[in-house]
């Protein structure tokens, strides 16, 4: 089965939980990469006086990459243990990945 790529866009105040969550599967996440981002759109409820100057509100993104089946069940898990999150995701095929 081909790698994929997996991103998730969460709310920071959900950052902790889903890196713990992961961190408890090694079986599934063999590792993750973790950066701040923005979010931007009507999706995004702009509450805090900061996020409705500055027109974004602050998110985490994380990513990490395996099997199809694997990331799908890394899916499944944060869904039944984190069920109102509010994550946003999305899966692209890998073309290739190594180390340099």
């Amino acid at each position: 089965m081909a790698d994929i790529l997996l991103s998730l866009t969460m709310p920071d105040d959900v950052a902790q939980l889903v890196e713990d969550l992961l961190l408890s599967r090694p079986d599934l996440a063999r590792g993750f990469t973790v950066s701040q981002a923005e979010g931007h759109g009507a999706e995004i409820p702009l509450v805090e006086p900061a996020e409705l100057v500055s027109g974004h509100s602050p998110r985490t993104q994380i990513r990490l990459v395996g099997p199809e089946d694997r990331m799908r069940a890394v899916l499944d898990l944060i869904k039944s243990e984190l069920p109102r999150a509010k994550i946003f995701f999305w899966q692209v095929p890998v073309i290739a990945m190594g180390r340099l």
